[in-house]
Order: structure tokens, then C-alpha cells, then sequence
């Protein structure tokens, strides 16, 4: 059985490496703030000083980090992945970031000789600790190939996309529905306490619709009852938004409503509603509404 590394043990990748460990799999973990690795080292994980040592002692490493700048440091920095290279390594990103990026640092790694795949995932971490997450593949596919049994261990549903970049950006394209999605249902509830009716049928009615999703379905009434505990916290849907916006400039894109849900969550942020969950842009519109 392969060994695999793991490099970001926050809310999703505690989830993956909880999974795979239960699902078998020795599992070697880094993560900067090392507290963070305390849940994975009780089930068993391996924990080392950095991502240098992961590589030596893994077949196949998953990074689950912020951004494509943590990417970088982690994969080409002090003591990163490219200094415990040996042969077949491959780096599987899980990350969320640019897909020009992604290009670049499978680019960069191939120069170490090691393969880089893009593997986004969508499904929070209460999806993923049960490995019924959604991934998408990017790369060289004989690697997919190589690794699908782990691939098929973390995700019930598997899209092999073609090259470096491609999954990367499939994955912005999802988590801009997410962004769109969640200002809608806010907005309708805002809407609705505005008028006096309780949203409770504003969505009991929606989800007798064709319009219904699994966030009105499932998430909207936490939403009402002003719970918004993080799965995906507001402020990285925000920088993801960022990130959609900077890609689209590269691809001569011009998306309008893209532009003004940046603005609205950027204020959110501004006012503290970043560390709550996604749905807590409806806090953020309750208190611009001056609903109580």
C-alpha cells in the first residue's frame, strides 16, 4: 500500500487524512502550525518537522494549503518538497488556486522531476471524513492512473480533466456557483424577513421548486437560525472570488456580477464575518439591514 503525505491539517485536510487513515493508509503530516496536526497524530499519523521529511517518507504527497503562494513555499522554499525528492514522487494539489499557477508549479516540479496533479475537491470536511468528496484531476494521466485506488478512497465521484491547470479551473468555476448561490438565498431571506413573513416559507416553498439546491435544502435553515459554523470559512470563499477575478482578466474575461459579490464579501470581511462559515454573508446583510 502506498504512503502517502499530507502538507495543511486544517479543516479539509484533517478530514482527508482522518479518512484515509481509517481506510488503511500510513500517513506522514506537516503543517506550520503544528497544533493543528495533534487530531492526526492521535489516529496514528506520522507528524514531522517539514515538508522536506514528508517527501522522504511518501509515495505520493497531498497538499491542502491556503494559496498558490503556500504552495510554492511548501513545494520549492527551505527544507520543501523538492529536497526530499526520490523516485516517482508525485505531489497531488488539492488546493485552491489559479490555474495559471498550477501550470507553473507543475512546470517547476517537472524540472525536479517530479509529477504534479491538480486534485480540487468539492465537499466540506463532513464530506470528506466519510470520502464521498467530489475531485477533479489535472496532469499527467499515468499518474491518475497509478494512484486511482487512493483517488477512489477520498472521492466517490472522479473527473479526469486532461492538463495541468485545467481541474483548477473547474474548481473556481464551482466555488463561484457557491459564492452566487449563497448571496441569492441571503438575499431572498433578507427579502423575506423584510416583508414581515417568516423565512421559513419563503423556504418551504423554494424547495418545492424546480430552484431548489442543496443549500437551500440543507444549510438555509441553519442560516435562519443565525448558526453558521465554518465548513468553508467567508473569507477564503473571498479570496477564491479574487482569484476567479484575476484568472478571468488572464482569459480576456469581463464577469459583472462576479465583480459585485467581490464588493459585498470584501465589506463582509471588513466588518469580522470572515472566520464564519460562507452562509454567514447573510449575518453580514442582517446587520446591514438592521434586522434583529
Amino acid at each position: 500500500m502506498n504512503k502517502i503525505g499530507l502538507i495543511g491539517t486544517g479543516m479539509l485536510g484533517n478530514a482527508v487524512g482522518t479518512h484515509l487513515i481509517e481506510s488503511g493508509y500510513q500517513l506522514t503530516i506537516y503543517n506550520r502550525t503544528i497544533e493543528k496536526t495533534e487530531n492526526l497524530k492521535k489516529k496514528g499519523a506520522f507528524v514531522v518537522n517539514n515538508p522536506k521529511e514528508v517527501a522522504q517518507n511518501s509515495d505520493i504527497i497531498i497538499t491542502v494549503v491556503k494559496d498558490a503562494d503556500a504552495v510554492k513555499e511548501v513545494s520549492f522554499e527551505k527544507d520543501g518538497i523538492i529536497f526530499g525528492k526520490h523516485d516517482d514522487l508525485t505531489v497531488c494539489d488539492m488546493s485552491t488556486i489559479n490555474p495559471l499557477e498550477s501550470k507553473q508549479i507543475a512546470k517547476k516540479f517537472l524540472e525536479h522531476s517530479i509529477v504534479m496533479l491538480d486534485t480540487p475537491v468539492m465537499g466540506g470536511p463532513n464530506v470528506a471524513i466519510t470520502g464521498n468528496l467530489v475531485m477533479m484531476i489535472a496532469g499527467q494521466k499515468k499518474y491518475f492512473e497509478k494512484y486511482k485506488k487512493i483517488f477512489e478512497s477520498i472521492a466517490s465521484k472522479i473527473f479526469f480533466l486532461g492538463e495541468n491547470g485545467t481541474a483548477h479551473a473547474i474548481k473556481l468555476a464551482m466555488n463561484l456557483q457557491i459564492a452566487m448561490l449563497a448571496l441569492a438565498l441571503s438575499e431572498g431571506i433578507t427579502f423575506a424577513r423584510g416583508a414581515k413573513i417568516d423565512p421559513k416559507i419563503f423556504l418551504e416553498i423554494l424547495n418545492s421548486t424546480y430552484f431548489k439546491t442543496g443549500m437551500s435544502e440543507n444549510k438555509a435553515y441553519k442560516m435562519i437560525n443565525d448558526s453558521f459554523e465554518a465548513t468553508f470559512t467567508l473569507e477564503n470563499l473571498t479570496k477564491d472570488i479574487n482569484t476567479i477575478l484575476e484568472t478571468s482578466k488572464y482569459y480576456g474575461l469581463d464577469l459583472p456580477m462576479t465583480k459585485l459579490a467581490q464588493e459585498t464579501y470584501k465589506k463582509a470581511v471588513r466588518e469580522g464575518f470572515g472566520d464564519l462559515d460562507y452562509t454567514g454573508i447573510l449575518a453580514f446583510l442582517k446587520k446591514l439591514n438592521n434586522q434583529n
